[in-house]
């Protein structure tokens, strides 16, 4: 639909995606989705050989360099409306932060008023009630002072922009941890007897709650190691990031490519269960943290583990494995000379997040002294060139003849090894 509507061009009096007018529909949305919709068509084009002026239609290198510097523009602009909408949407998580507040308060409300019928309303329901309205309040609060970098979701926001699954997990225990404890406070504050409040101060005793505090002590850790190990990882250049245009609820389930991983989904399912097991053991024994079973408190302990260890695990340094001369069907094999088309084989040339046109573009090969940018190959449906496994370059006139070094450098700014070559006349 949005390709059609790019063919037939924007609407009488639309705007052209560059107003910043909140909840208007031809805001920065809007502009992000058509330019998204204009750059496919315009790939598409190219791809089935249309749109091709007659200057450059001639020479295959020519068309080839001139398709290359068409698609990279559409492509910046497409990067642009994407900053904007994402910019866009984090000015607006903090009035979706209120609303989910509020929806989850009433809706505790709703559960005690119907699981109080018959038994009657306790203090332990006011205390619970209360208790969610301080820690929405403290959410909402934060979310508006920190309205332009994205609400509550602020702390969880990881330095790719993307949405930190470690944080999530470690900022739903702090949660629900705090939320016991002003349960906790909150009957203390309505205890009328003295062996009534040293029941609940002996509820705070870390032999009921152990397990909790564990789990809690260890995903804290597991946020701060992993924010270390990716860190180190990004600047010894053994793991490739790229920015996002803004978060995602996904990104708490996939790598940076989109794709489901393991030990991240196991991390957050486990830990899901394990604070629905306390919230419910809470809702039973409010005058008390909650007792998580040791069983249940190592089997998160483990998903930590796993998860750490698939961080450890993941990416690696881009590599050069071979360099040949490209050959085209008919053509005479021989050496590599200047102007011919060299094929660069190897692993990791596109990082995870890098396969849009504008984190592509910026990809370079560094021949010797000069520094090649690579061509788009537009195909339907995407790019044959590059691939994270093959590019294809050009060798320039600029490059001396004679054993030169072959150097890839990705969007995230990671070099490859160098490979060495030797070009002829």
């Amino acid at each position: 639909m949005a390709v059609q509507e790019a063919r037939q061009g924007p609407e009488p009096g639309a705007h052209d995606g560059g107003c910043a007018c909140g909840d208007c529909p031809h805001g920065a949305r809007e502009g992000h989705r058509r330019a998204v919709a204009a750059f496919l068509v315009k790939r598409d084009e190219f791809a089935a050989g249309q749109g091709l002026p007659a200057a450059v239609a001639h020479s295959a290198s020519a068309s080839r360099q001139w398709v290359s510097e068409e698609l990279t523009q559409s492509a910046e602009l497409v990067a642009d409306r994407g900053r904007a909408e994402g910019e866009s949407w984090l000015s607006r998580v903090w009035q979706r932060t209120a609303c989910t507040v509020g929806a989850a308060v009433v809706t505790l409300l709703l559960v005690q008023s119907l699981t109080a019928i018959g038994a009657g309303w306790t203090t332990a329901r006011t205390a619970g009630l209360l208790a969610a309205l301080l820690v929405g309040g403290a959410l909402t609060a934060a979310s508006w002072l920190h309205r332009t970098r994205g609400g509550a979701l602020a702390p969880v926001i990881g330095e790719d922009n993307r949405l930190s699954t470690s944080r999530v997990v470690a900022a739903a225990w702090v949660l629900f941890v705090a939320y016991a404890v002003l349960v906790l406070v909150g009957r203390l504050a309505a205890a009328s007897g003295p062996a009534e409040r040293d029941a609940l101060i002996s509820g705070l005793d870390l032999a009921r709650g152990a397990g909790a505090v564990t789990v809690l002590a260890v995903v804290c850790a597991i946020a701060v190691l992993v924010r270390r190990v990716v860190g180190v990882r990004v600047l010894g250049q053994r793991l490739q990031k790229v920015r996002a245009h803004r978060p995602r609820a996904a990104d708490l389930l996939t790598d940076d490519a989109g794709r489901g991983t393991f030990a991240d989904i196991q991390y957050v399912v486990i830990s899901a269960v394990a604070l629905a097991f306390a919230a419910v053991r809470l809702a039973r024994r409010p005058d008390q943290l909650p007792d998580l079973p040791w069983g249940l408190a190592v089997v998160v302990l483990v998903s930590a583990a796993t998860y750490l260890a698939g961080k450890y695990a993941e990416g690696g340094r881009p590599v050069v494995l071979s360099v040949v001369r490209s050959r085209e069907a008919g053509d005479l094999d021989g050496p590599i000379r200047t102007g011919d088309d060299i094929e660069i084989r190897g692993a990791g040339f596109v990082p995870p997040g890098a396969q849009t046109a504008d984190r592509l573009s910026r990809m370079v090969v560094r021949i010797g002294t000069v520094h090649v940018h690579v061509p788009l190959v537009p195909v339907a449906g995407g790019f044959s060139n590059p691939t994270d496994a093959v590019l294809t370059v050009p060798v320039p006139a600029e490059v001396e003849p004679g054993r030169v070094e072959v150097q890839v450098i990705t969007a995230a700014g990671v070099e490859t090894n160098r490979y060495a070559i030797d070009v002829t006349d």
